[in-house]
């Protein structure tokens, strides 16, 4: 793969968005020497722009052809997805995948397939679509002591939340339009719940913690709600103290213990993240020498999520692999069993009662439902029964939103300033 001037033959597995997306881009750039040899695909059926030749329905047309110099797969099926990734492995081939499902489910397997075969494996466009973020991490902050990372990596739940704050007329149907309206607009599934429920964002934050913490993570051990039970009343709430909703995926580290989460979160609207609407992402990380930095662009769509394979693509010739420095370095790094982080809970009051706040910033009634901010363990909530309860919207407090508590007094005018009562 280190010869730069062969031509490089690609064997292709799906042809969606982001596979017809990169076959375009590779039509466009004829320098870079790379080309589309071959396409597996599942349905014999369906109509095809391209020449049936270049199709094949037998995933061996590929894999086994000594002519296929990398394979790229772009499937939504996680479990075929791993059974091409692991057969291309174990016959030489380097592999591209955006298929964040499958990776974040069998990294411990992926791993140990590239030990055991010295092949290299890339997959920057399963995270956040265009926005080089992995290699970032493996090479850029390689050596900087990350302390958090924290951005927005889902698109759908992005343009929701954005249609909503940007709303005139809220109602009890807000969300329900907001998310018809992501679907016209194909942002959305016709079965959305990967997106709105996290666990999109879940499977991505396993990949951050990995390359930015050096911890492998499973995807249920990302605390996570997603932004279904949002209302309006929430979304109005947010406006009112000069906030937005965001669906936040984070991972927290101090002193030897890491919490990885995808929150709704309440973020002031001056924070940088609070500005990232529709369906762009953005990830920002904290550093202990090169302090907080950031980076932004288009999370999901065929061309965007096609240049970060493209990407991968021209590592590959220079020989690239993901080095997983952290990962050898880390045997220390323990997943919190405690953290305190200061939180919303709204709906009805006694399912709010059972939140264990540890103290209470502000609380409000109105008839049957409650809302209350306060500070909770954030560990220890996750493990509770009401943490999944689908009557419940419950969302991270940034700091900034709300007064804190000091020496066990609210600082009222700081509350009556952020109209929370």
């Amino acid at each position: 793969m280190s010869d730069l001037t062969k031509p490089l033959s690609i064997g292709l597995f799906g042809f969606g968005a982001v596979g017809q997306g990169l076959y375009d881009v590779l039509q466009r750039t004829p320098s870079l020497r790379t080309r589309i040899t071959r396409i597996c695909v599942r349905d014999p059926l369906k109509s095809r722009s391209l020449p049936a030749e270049l199709f094949t329905y037998d995933r061996e047309d590929i894999l086994a052809d000594p002519n296929v110099d990398v394979v790229v797969e772009l499937i939504d099926d996680a479990e075929a997805a791993f059974s091409i990734v692991s057969r291309a492995l174990r016959n030489g081939k380097p592999v591209v995948s955006a298929n964040k499902r499958m990776i974040a489910n069998k990294m411990p397997e992926l791993l140990a397939l590239q030990r055991e075969t010295g092949v290299p494996f890339l997959y920057e466009a399963s995270v956040a679509g265009s926005i080089p973020i992995l290699r970032n991490l493996e090479e850029y902050y390689d050596n900087d002591l990350l302390e958090g990372l924290d951005g927005i990596v889902n698109g759908t739940t992005n343009y929701i939340l954005t249609q909503l704050a940007k709303s005139s007329s809220l109602n009890d149907n807000a969300y329900a339009d907001a998310l018809q309206d992501a679907q016209r607009k194909g942002f959305a599934e016709s079965d959305p719940t990967m997106d709105v429920e996290g666990w999109d964002a879940a499977f991505k934050t396993v990949l951050l913690a990995l390359h930015a913490f050096g911890k492998v993570l499973r995807p249920d051990q990302v605390i996570r709600r997603g932004i279904s039970t949002v209302r309006a009343e929430d979304i109005a709430f947010a406006k009112a103290n000069n906030a937005v909703v965001k669906l936040i995926a984070r991972v927290r580290y101090s002193e030897g213990e890491l919490l990885a989460s995808v929150l709704p979160t309440l973020l002031p609207r001056t924070d940088a993240l609070a500005q990232v609407d529709r369906e762009l992402n953005a990830v920002r990380l904290e550093a202990a020498f090169a302090d907080k930095q950031w980076l932004v662009g288009k999370g999901a769509g065929g061309s965007p999520t096609a240049s970060a394979v493209l990407s991968d693509l021209s590592a590959l010739r220079y020989g690239y692999r993901y080095a997983y420095r952290k990962l050898l370095a880390n045997g220390t790094t323990r997943i919190a069993q405690n953290w305190s982080v200061t939180l919303l809970a709204a709906g009805p009051a006694k399912e709010v009662a059972g939140i264990p706040f540890s103290n209470v910033i502000s609380e409000e009634r109105s008839g049957p439902s409650t809302r209350v901010i306060g500070t909770v363990d954030l560990a220890r909530l996750s493990t509770l029964p009401v943490f999944r309860s689908r009557t419940l919207f419950l969302a991270e407090v940034a700091e900034g939103v709300v007064a804190e508590e000091v020496d066990g007094v609210v600082n009222e005018r700081e509350l009556a300033d952020h109209s929370i009562h």
